[in-house]
């Protein structure tokens, strides 16, 4: 019943580390940018957009095209950012544990 007991303890304990992760996921921003700077997007750790910032040069009713490509990229820059600063937190939360693939912990 020792060893049980030890893996509850445990059990709670990466619990309270992946809480306090994720409160530190929701109070970081990153912010991503493609184009020389001229498209920026500012997220939180959960990946929730809250900026976004276009060059004035950009707003040629010519260039829509290439804007609508520049915000893609500079959302997908900010969310790489995202996945791997969670992935860094969920290591140090799991004190390296190696959990099986595909097991998804929420963040």
């Amino acid at each position: 019943m020792k060893n049980l007991a030890g893996l509850m303890k445990q059990a709670q304990e990466m619990q309270s580390k992946m809480e306090e992760m994720q409160a530190r996921l929701d109070a970081t921003e990153v912010e991503g940018s493609s184009g020389a700077g001229m498209v920026r997007v500012r997220m939180t750790g959960r990946g929730e957009l809250r900026g976004l910032s276009i060059d004035p040069k950009l707003a040629d009713p010519a260039e829509m095209e290439m804007l609508q490509d520049l915000i893609i990229a500079a959302h997908q820059d900010a969310k790489a950012k995202i996945e791997t600063m969670a992935q860094s937190e969920m290591q140090k939360a799991t004190g390296g544990l190696n959990l099986p693939p595909g097991l998804k912990l929420p963040f």
